[in-house]
C-alpha cells in the first residue's frame, strides 16, 4: 500500500508575526532547517516519499522553496502536490477543510501533520501504519506531555489505548495530553459529513478537533504517548528558544 503524508502549511502564523509577514511560518528555520523540512526528510527516511502539502498565506514560497531542494537529506526525490487553498479560495480552510479539499489527493490511509512544530526524533514507520491498517480505528493520533502553554491538554488516552473526549472541566484521573499533530487517518473518517464532500468544493472552512472528538465519542480514535522532544513553534520566543538549544 502506497501511504501518502499531508503536510498542513496553510495557516497565517498570527502570533509569530511579524516574523510571518514576508515567510510562511513552516519556512521558518530551526537549527538551520526549514520547519517543514524537518518533518520532509523524516517522512522520506520511513519510506513516505509521496507528499501533500496545503498552502495560502505566502503559498508560492514554499512550492518554491521544495523545487529548489531536489533531495532532502540524501534522500530519494520526493514526489509532492499541492493544494492552493489560498490561490482557490482566498485564504486558508483550517485542518479538516484542508484536508477535505486534499482528499482527492490522498489514500485510503494518510499520515496528517502540522508544518510548524518541532519533532525531531519521531520515527514514520511502516510498523504504525501496518498496525493501523490492520485495526478498525478511523484515526490514530501520537499524544504528547502538555506544555506550559496548554496544561490541561486536549485529550484523554484510556489504558485500552483509545482516545477520550474529555471535556475542559472534567475533572476524572484519566491522564490528558497535547495532540502533537502527527495521526495516521482513514479517508473514511470523513466520509458521512455532507458539509465536508471530497474535495470541498465550496471551500467550506471546518477545524478537525470536532470531528475528532464526535470519532472519540464512538471509540473510533486510538492513540500513544510519544515522550520525545516535541515544540508548537507558535511565538518567537519559542523558536528562540529552540535555536539557543545544542543538541547534544
Amino acid at each position: 500500500m502506497s501511504i501518502k503524508a499531508m503536510i498542513l502549511a496553510a495557516g497565517r502564523g498570527e502570533r509569530m508575526r511579524p516574523l510571518t509577514d514576508h515567510c510562511p511560518k513552516p519556512l521558518l528555520r530551526v537549527r538551520g532547517k526549514a520547519l517543514i523540512d524537518w518533518h520532509a526528510e523524516a517522512l522520506a527516511r520511513g519510506g513516505f516519499s509521496e507528499l501533500v502539502i496545503n498552502t495560502a498565506w505566502l503559498g508560492p514560497q514554499i512550492s518554491s522553496h521544495f523545487d529548489l531542494q531536489p533531495n532532502q537529506d540524501g534522500a530519494e526525490k520526493l514526489s509532492i502536490s499541492y493544494s492552493h487553498e489560498g490561490a482557490d479560495f482566498g485564504g486558508a480552510l483550517e485542518t479538516a477543510g484542508g484536508i477535505a479539499r486534499a482528499l482527492p489527493l490522498l489514500g485510503e490511509v494518510f499520515w496528517v501533520l502540522a508544518g510548524d512544530v518541532f519533532m525531531p526524533g519521531f520515527e514514520f514507520s511502516e510498523a504504525a501504519v501496518s498496525r493501523f491498517v490492520a485495526g478498525r480505528q478511523l484515526a490514530h493520533l501520537w499524544l504528547v506531555p502538555n506544555p506550559a502553554h496548554n496544561p490541561r491538554g486536549d485529550f484523554g488516552l484510556g489504558a485500552d489505548g483509545l482516545a477520550r473526549n474529555l471535556a475542559a472541566h472534567d475533572e476524572t484521573e484519566m491522564p490528558r495530553y497535547t495532540y502533537s499533530t502527527i495521526g495516521l487517518y482513514r479517508r473514511a473518517f470523513f466520509d458521512g459529513l455532507p458539509e465536508l464532500p471530497a474535495g470541498n468544493p465550496q471551500g467550506v472552512k471546518a477545524p478537525l478537533a470536532p470531528l475528532l472528538r464526535a470519532a472519540m465519542d464512538n471509540q473510533r480514535v486510538s492513540a500513544e504517548l510519544y515522550e520525545g522532544p516535541w515544540t508548537d513553534v507558535g511565538t518567537p520566543a519559542r523558536l528562540d528558544e529552540l535555536n539557543r538549544i545544542t543538541e547534544s
